[in-house]
């Protein structure tokens, strides 16, 4: 398998740089540290061609090495690398070590903070532990244990990195793409951004669900606008419907425009 990507990867490298052509950000799901190192070394040129790498079941017992690895393969290469950590790992389930060990791990991950891309959840992996499953008319927010962590992994991260929601495993039949905007609805307001796609059916979803809607975009920006020499911080938005406070709304106003720039704006 390591070497069917390698060759695949050399063959877009030697393709791209003879006739430029758009590539997705291409990132590799590895299973140890070791393949880190490994496969940064084994690309050579074609390193150009790749992202950086997923980190399954990123925890205490693995973090340092993958962290170290990280470190290596950006001193190695012209550009950088960067990770996506997953936390699905059974020791966050343990409520009573659950904290700390969010706290170590990120203590530990402020190294490479700005090669941190993203960090996932595992919901499926979290899941699997109680043998939950859910339907494709329910959403994993409903399911307490597993939402609890989720909230707990956003009260530690979610001021200073991107959280994605977890995997929705449906891409057919009865009400999956319903399924899929309700559980994305669930997961804006657990504090995620972007969504796992598993099947090619989810993504026109995805990217549609996490478009800005107008009046939350022209709100962000009357609010980022606003006259820092006013006396006055509080304003009725432009359709007169609701209340915008500079002071209060500020962070979400720019977390809006960055929305409005990657998805788009419903209209």
């Amino acid at each position: 398998a390591e070497r069917i990507l390698i060759d695949s990867i050399n063959k877009i490298f030697v393709r791209y740089e003879r006739q430029p052509f758009f590539l997705p950000k291409i990132f590799i799901r590895v299973r140890n540290p070791k393949q880190i190192t490994y496969l940064t070394k084994a690309f050579g040129q074609s390193i150009k061609m790749i992202t950086g790498y997923i980190i399954p079941k990123f925890t205490i017992t693995n973090a340092n090495e993958y962290i170290q690895a990280i470190i290596k393969g950006n001193e190695s290469t012209k550009k950088p690398l960067y990770m996506m950590p997953i936390y699905e790992n059974s020791s966050i389930v343990d409520l009573q070590k659950r904290i700390d060990i969010l706290y170590r791990l990120k203590d530990i991950l402020s190294k490479v903070e700005e090669h941190v891309l993203n960090i996932r959840v595992g919901g499926n992996d979290l899941c699997h532990m109680f043998g939950f499953r859910r339907h494709s008319d329910e959403s994993i927010h409903k399911i307490k244990p597993i939402s609890n962590i989720f909230s707990d992994i956003v009260t530690v991260y979610g001021m200073d990195y991107v959280i994605s929601g977890p995997v929705w495993e449906y891409y057919s039949g009865y009400h999956w793409e319903e399924g899929l905007i309700q559980e994305i609805y669930d997961d804006k307001l657990c504090g995620f951004i972007g969504k796992t796609v598993i099947h090619p059916n989810q993504i026109p979803v995805v990217n549609e669900a996490y478009k800005v809607c107008e009046n939350d975009f022209h709100d962000a920006k009357s609010i980022l606008e606003w006259n820092q020499h006013s006396n006055t911080f509080v304003s009725s938005n432009l359709a007169k419907e609701r209340m915008n406070e500079y002071k209060t709304h500020s962070h979400w106003a720019q977390q809006t425009l960055y929305l409005a720039e990657a998805f788009g704006i419903k209209h």
